[in-house]
């Protein structure tokens, strides 16, 4: 059975949060490290979740030898790793661990890895992942085998694993299907060891995918970011370890900003990335939220006169799919009706279904769009996340609603969300664990 969380709501945010190391940078870079053929790697700030330590696990069982020489630091020599090892129960777990394709098929030229798991938010292809190796010459079959399993869509198949092979990658022009953050990562970490200049476009441009080409280009590869969503690799024969920080985690801050603004009270949030959050503080500051930008890395929160036209979840630089849930929970408390268009995934809207057991007005008008008539009292109730950042909106939830919120399973949070619980207590949140 998951812990559980119990909120009593209806209190005030009150005091300081500090921003962790981003998840989504941390576990592309901790996969980056398998590229590395001598020498090792020290990656630092990492934030201490669930998903790195399930990333630390599945690189140390294809041989990588990890080490924590500090509370957020660890070093990686991976001279040593063989693809047969690959923990394949591990990685139909976790979405990220798609991530060690790129860098395995680069150094060895096999690899076979079954499809990953990861949060129930739609049907989640890695038809970019594949294409996008493909062009780069790799051959690919796709095996059936073993008993059913369900997959991110709901839907009910025989678990498949995917063969790869290829002599040597290619250079040339990668045209991905799609704006990928993870397709893009992995294209960038395969074709640094690809035989000569690979050009990736419609590439994802988020924060964590260019310092994951920063991180790159510390080991040895040669990556520029062309603009217009475009990247140029020149392939190398080898990379070596390197050292880098994780950077902050722009879509943590924007969470706990926007947990400010529905919950009232003052609350300062420290460690920001403001320049990765330009639009999202923008559109908050005109929705009519009191936030005030102290310095380079702080905002200040304290409630305000919401009223929200529409949110519109598109690729970076605009408003992230990750903080849509967030945003649908303040959208709540905000005077009128607001429109929510999520066009990425199919179940991203799910958790409105639980803010409407809440006492929500929430109208589901197809899977990508809903209207919120607000503002609304919530009322505390049984809820159920079903991926990690509608685990984080439902708790912005519980904090203000009256009564008590029993989130029936933390581990999406946990995910994501570095000791969430302790972190909402040290500012006012009657917040406990339940541990089953």
């Amino acid at each position: 059975m998951p812990d559980r969380l119990i909120i009593k709501g209806g209190r005030d945010v009150e005091g300081e949060m500090d921003v962790r190391g981003s998840k989504n940078a941390a576990t592309p870079m901790i996969a980056a490290t398998l590229l590395a053929e001598e020498g090792v790697s020290k990656i630092s700030n990492l934030p201490l979740i669930a998903d790195v330590y399930k990333m630390i696990s599945l690189i140390e069982s294809v041989g990588a030898k990890v080490e924590w020489v500090g509370e957020r630091e660890i070093t990686v020599d991976a001279t040593d790793i063989s693809p047969e090892s690959l923990d394949q129960k591990l990685v139909a777990q976790m979405r990220s661990s798609i991530l060690v394709m790129g860098p395995l098929m680069a150094r060895f030229g096999k690899l076979s890895i079954r499809h990953p798991g990861g949060c129930l938010i739609g049907a989640r292809s890695i038809d970019t992942h594949l294409n996008g190796l493909e062009s780069l010459g790799v051959k690919i079959e796709v095996e059936e085998f073993g008993a059913t399993e369900t997959h991110d869509s709901g839907e009910t198949k025989k678990a498949h694993i995917y063969h790869l092979e290829a002599d040597s990658l290619k250079g040339g022009e990668v045209v991905l299907d799609e704006f990928s953050v993870t397709g893009t990562e992995n294209l960038l970490m395969a074709a640094s060891l690809a035989d000569g200049s690979v050009v990736i476009r419609i590439a994802a441009a988020e924060p964590h995918v260019q310092n994951l080409a920063v991180f790159l280009n510390k080991m040895g590869a040669e990556i520029e970011f062309l603009g217009a969503n475009s990247y140029l690799v020149k392939g190398k024969k080898k990379l070596s370890g390197a050292d880098h920080a994780v950077i902050p985690d722009y879509l943590e801050a924007g969470t706990f900003i926007i947990m400010g603004l529905a919950s009232g009270g003052k609350l300062r949030v420290k460690n920001v990335p403001v320049d990765h959050l330009s639009l999202v503080l923008s559109k908050l500051k005109k929705f009519g939220g009191n936030l005030r930008i102290t310095s380079e890395s702080t905002v200040e929160v304290g409630g305000g006169r919401l009223q929200i036209d529409k949110i519109q979840a598109m690729p970076y630089p605009g408003i992230p799919t990750d903080l849509q849930s967030p945003l649908g929970v303040l959208a709540t408390q905000a005077e009128g009706l607001t429109l929510i268009h999520d066009p990425m995934y199919e179940g991203r809207l799910k958790y409105l279904e639980e803010l409407n057991k809440m006492g929500a007005e929430i109208v589901m008008c197809d899977p990508h769009r809903a209207i919120i008539n607000g503002p609304s009292k919530l009322h505390g109730t049984k809820l159920d996340p079903l991926d990690l950042r509608s685990g984080a909106a439902l708790i912005i939830a519980g904090i203000i609603a009256e009564g008590t919120t029993i989130i029936k399973d933390v581990s999406q949070a946990d995910r994501g969300y570095e000791e969430i619980d302790k972190r909402l207590r040290e500012v006012g949140i009657d917040i406990k664990r339940i541990k089953e």
